[in-house]
């Protein structure tokens, strides 16, 4: 197992050696993490680990990955969605252009799921969805917009409970095990990594979404990456966090009014 002053070395290593910087990652879920890897990798001593993540560039990769990478799935939490299609699209359709970022979008399916609401009101012709993340790899993946279809029954039913009406298989083409979802879906998508603890705001967008990526940080970088959102969004728009996230404790809470059915989202008053 590794220690607590272990784990202090390693996420020093990863900033001054690469200018990562986990120092404000919720601990324990970080300490699970590494030693989920000490575990399959078999190292024999702290040592030869600690050797590795400092001279080693695949490993690193792997390394950064496995403290990085978070589950996700299509039309996830589909009341979530609902809400998304009735309350806030439709408010988003009086503007000229629609501007989303998905921040933390790992391997892509809510980036996706976003593109099909947006289509299916008839405004993906007039948006355009930035999806970041820190890590390049699951970016890679995401730009490809190719996925498993073992999971796309489940994504079928979440996509129905959501209040889609279309028939989900229509928006892929399954070959071999896997589906591509359809170009026009891709076409109005920019991936690009972003780092939430330093990198600053790019552009002015009406909806942010952010879900699942916050519990993993301490209430300090919570509050900092709350504010690179407050900064980030225009008038009259929209943040969406996760199931267990929340604006409740932060600073910025009076600058936004939750939406009334208790989803996690909120619009920008202030």
């Amino acid at each position: 197992m590794i220690e607590e002053r272990e784990v202090d070395l390693l996420l020093n290593d990863l900033l001054e050696v690469y200018g990562y910087d986990f120092t404000h990652y919720a601990r324990a879920s970080l300490k699970r993490r590494i030693n989920r890897l000490w575990s399959l990798d078999k190292f024999p001593s702290f040592a030869e680990m600690r050797y590795r993540v400092r001279t080693d560039p695949h490993y690193l990769k792997r390394f950064v990955e496995e403290l990085t990478v978070n589950v996700t799935e299509m039309f996830r939490d589909p009341l979530f969605y609902k809400t998304l299609r009735t309350e806030v699209i439709s408010t988003l359709a009086a503007k000229p252009f629609i501007r989303i970022w998905h921040a933390g979008c790992s391997t892509g399916e809510e980036v996706f799921s976003m593109a099909i609401l947006l289509k299916e009101a008839n405004l993906l012709h007039k948006s355009l969805l930035y999806a970041t993340d820190l890590n390049s790899e699951v970016l890679e993946v995401a730009r490809k917009g190719i996925f498993a279809l073992a999971p796309m029954k489940q994504y079928s039913e979440n996509y129905i409970l959501s209040g889609g009406k279309k028939d989900f298989s229509s928006y892929y083409t399954a070959q071999y095990g896997h589906v591509k979802f359809n170009e026009e879906l891709a076409g109005k998508m920019v991936f690009s990594t972003h780092n939430l603890v330093s990198d600053r705001s790019f552009n002015e967008f009406d909806l942010i979404l952010c879900r699942n990526v916050l519990i993993y940080f301490d209430k300090a970088l919570q509050e900092r990456v709350l504010t690179l959102f407050n900064e980030s969004l225009g008038p009259l728009s929209y943040l969406a966090l996760g199931a267990k996230e929340t604006l409740k404790f932060s600073t910025l809470q009076p600058k936004f009014k939750q939406l009334e059915n208790n989803e996690k989202i909120w619009r920008k008053i202030g």
